[in-house]
């Protein structure tokens, strides 16, 4: 009977992003970020819309699209709240990629790539 309810607990966990209910839960990642190129500007993302290199969105591996994140850059302390509306990365170590407008407030069009913290924000506020 107790594993059965692990399995039924972890099962519920694995719908939650699914179902769209990961928004409300506090949820941080530290890894690398990097941001998209250029070439990208009036493309489609996985989500449909157009991507704009100056507009506040990113990619994910998994987050739902809609999903906003607080994103810190760990070596100068900046901080951007981005929406997820791509997803991208696949089989790179990287944990979000970003648009050059968030990643020119984070500090890091020089640099390419920057050490980050991803906070999944709230629905209601902008408070992980």
């Amino acid at each position: 009977m107790v594993l059965s309810t692990k399995f039924a607990l972890a099962y519920l966990f694995m719908l939650l992003p699914v179902m769209g209910i990961a928004q409300t839960a506090t949820k941080a990642d530290t890894g690398v970020a990097s941001y998209y190129s250029h070439k990208f500007h009036g493309r489609r993302t996985a989500s449909g819309h157009m991507f704009h290199t100056d507009s506040m969105t990113a990619a994910h591996k998994h987050l739902p699209f809609g999903t906003r994140v607080k994103v810190t850059n760990l070596r100068n302390q900046k901080t951007v709240v981005v929406t997820i509306n791509d997803r991208g990365m696949k089989g790179k170590k990287r944990i979000i990629d970003l648009s050059p407008a968030a990643a020119k407030k984070l500090g890091m069009l020089e640099r390419g790539l920057e050490k980050v913290r991803v906070e999944v924000l709230t629905k209601n506020d902008d408070t992980p």
